[in-house]
């Protein structure tokens, strides 16, 4: 006897549903594998249980790309199969909102502007007050950081400049000691280039040092100076007539 048909209805018994779901569902993955791997196609199977548990099976590596490629042949099929007078109204609707949003803007604008106020009530006007004290606010903040940042920086190229200025003075600093030539060294060089050198003058020494010959004779004599009678009899501390007393006789 041949096995004869199924009627197909939902088991009432629980534990027999569950058998039946079970060994159905892996039969079906399995024909969804066979056909993928003998037929080159691919295939993509999404179960959910009635518990809400998800089993699937996909022959590509990503379940997504084949759930993109089924919305762009169902839906794009839709699209071309459309009457052109429906597109035609669709996309003048589409024209009017986006019209209809422009000149919301362009008002918007106007509004920021002070340009047509009249039409605007006063809790409008309050709210168009309140959005450029806020913006105003904004902008101030802005421009103050802004400020900050580049009174930061030049503070940071100032540093900079100092201290390369420190190291150029400390190396002019060393450059001229290191050239520095001594002053006899000076004056040798001077000689030796024929230049004309002026030399310190000492005071001149006391007139008492130098007394007058007696008798005004002016003639320098050398040697034996025969001293008369009254002269010889002269003492000695009265030579020193000034009390003056030369350096070189310390």
């Amino acid at each position: 006897m041949g096995r004869g048909r199924v009627e197909l209805k939902r088991i009432e018994n629980k534990i027999n549903r569950q058998v039946t779901f079970a060994k159905r569902r892996n039969g079906l993955l399995k024909k969804a594998y066979e056909l993928s791997v003998l037929c080159d196609a691919e295939v993509a199977l999404i179960i959910f249980s009635n518990r809400g548990k998800l089993y699937e099976f996909c022959s590509s590596p990503s379940i997504m790309k084949t759930l993109e490629r089924y919305h762009r042949c169902s839906f794009g099929a839709h699209e071309a199969n459309r009457p052109p007078i429906e597109t035609q109204q669709s996309t003048y609707q589409e024209y009017l909102r986006l019209k209809t949003a422009v000149e919301l803007l362009q008002r918007s604008q106007r509004n920021l502007l002070g340009e047509d106020l009249d039409p605007l009530s006063t809790k409008e006007l309050e709210q168009l007050e309140h959005q450029l004290e806020t913006s105003l606010k904004h902008v101030r903040s802005t421009k103050t950081q802004c400020m900050v940042d580049q009174l930061s920086d030049l503070q940071k190229r100032e540093q900079v400049l100092l201290e390369l200025n420190k190291g150029l003075r400390k190396k002019l600093d060393e450059s001229n000691i290191a050239h520095q030539v001594p002053p006899h060294r000076l004056a040798w060089e001077a000689a030796s280039a024929g230049q004309n050198i002026t030399y310190n003058r000492y005071p001149v020494q006391s007139e008492g040092f130098f007394q007058p010959l007696s008798g005004g004779n002016p003639i320098l004599q050398i040697g034996y100076n025969p001293m008369g009678s009254e002269e010889a009899h002269i003492p000695v501390h009265a030579q020193n007539v000034t009390g003056f007393i030369p350096g070189w006789m310390l």
